[in-house]
């Protein structure tokens, strides 16, 4: 049996879609060894992989930068620079004394390349959203057209990955965070649903995605027989407490049950709760949308693929840019309604008129569930192996 290596950011929307993969590999008699942070390590360990912790997290404010300007990008470098600096060394020492035989990493996180070219394996991306070649970039479409790409702070982030990169004779390709596309890549959303999905070559394997054993175990039970509708910003830019007392405004007392996941904001600042919501900071997702009629999401990839998944329509609420763009292109299939300034009437109107996609949503439903998911990738990496 083969040792696999997972090395990922820290941060639940790239570590999550990659756990029924590792799970699966696992069961399968492989070993698994999974390196990421520390506050995204449980997932990995209940999946059945051997933790290596690194000393990696993410950065500060997160919530407070979600327009993609210059200054932004040029932050975010800089942080995957710095941790790089500090994480890449741990993965080298821990990896050289227990060698794996492939190393799978997530893609934005160039780390885990540099580790399968320093150690002469083969490398595989894991890509938990569009994917990029040739001829598409995802970052391109993320960018406003005021995007400047002459800002000093980003030319020299730019400038300081290249020399970083230059001082790693190992590497195959000195492109760490553009450019580079792997011999391999494993992309957790159906061809489908990607963007210009037709440009995309053998090299990369549209598995859509799977569910966790967690997320399998977990369990909700409606309160009332009306039709459930789920309201949730995600785990990162969720700080928005005028959406949520738009929700209530919106869904008090109507014919709905509403759950409804806060993140770290205090449910008493919406003031009195109406009868029919149940409001927490987390909620198991994957069970209440077993039993959910509508979604009002900020369309995170895996929100998004997970709606699909079980059939649901939902409403767009994207925060940052790469959502707006998931959202758009839901959209463009009929499978989601976007709105970008949200009313209680528009919150209203866009939940009713969803129910029209519901046709095109499950035969959505029916693709992603057919595109093999964490089976699939594993035959992949098995095919790899020899």
């Amino acid at each position: 049996m083969a040792h696999i290596a997972f090395v990922s950011a820290p941060a639940s929307g790239h570590v999550n879609p990659t756990l029924p993969l590792a799970a699966e590999l696992v069961g399968r008699g492989h070993r698994v060894s999974y390196a990421t942070g520390p506050d995204t390590m449980d997932g990995a360990v209940l999946a059945g992989a051997t933790p290596v912790v690194l000393p990696s997290e993410l950065p500060p404010g997160m919530s407070a930068r979600g327009e993609f300007t210059a200054d932004q990008l040029a932050v975010t470098l800089e942080y995957f620079l710095a941790d790089a600096r500090v994480a890449f060394p741990v993965l080298a020492r821990h990896f050289s004394a227990d060698r794996p035989d492939v190393v799978c990493y997530d893609s934005v996180t160039f780390t885990g390349r540099m580790l399968a070219n320093l150690l002469g394996v083969p490398e595989v991306a894991l890509v938990p959203s569009f994917a990029e070649n040739e001829s598409f970039s995802a970052t391109q479409v993320y960018l406003p057209p005021t995007f400047d790409h002459t800002h000093p702070r980003l030319v020299a982030a730019i400038a300081a990955m290249g020399d970083f990169a230059r001082g790693h004779k190992f590497l195959d390709d000195p492109n760490l965070m553009f450019g580079h596309i792997a011999p391999t890549s494993i992309v957790f959303i159906p061809r489908e649903f990607q963007l210009s999905g037709d440009t995309f070559d053998d090299r990369f394997h549209f598995v859509g995605p799977s569910l966790g054993g967690w997320q399998a175990d977990e369990s909700w039970r409606p309160r009332s027989a009306a039709p459930v509708l789920l309201i949730s910003l995600g785990t990162v830019f969720n700080e928005r407490p005028e959406f949520f007392q738009t929700c209530v405004e919106a869904f008090a007392d109507a014919a709905w049950q509403v759950v409804m996941a806060v993140g770290g904001l205090d449910p008493t600042s919406l003031g009195p709760l109406p009868a029919n919501f149940e409001v927490r900071a987390r909620v198991p997702q994957v069970a209440v949308l077993r039993q959910a009629t509508a979604f009002v999401s900020h369309a995170g990839m895996n929100s998004v693929m997970e709606s699909l998944y079980h059939g649901v329509p939902f409403v767009a609420v994207p925060q940052i840019p790469e959502q707006r763009v998931i959202a758009g292109r839901a959209e463009q299939l009929r499978l989601g309604k976007t709105l970008a300034e949200p009313t209680a009437a528009g919150l209203r109107a866009a939940v009713a008129e969803v129910e029209s996609y519901r046709p095109t949503v499950t035969a959505m439903s029916a693709t992603v569930r057919a595109a093999g998911g964490a089976a699939a990738a594993a035959d992949i990496l098995e095919k790899l192996l020899g």
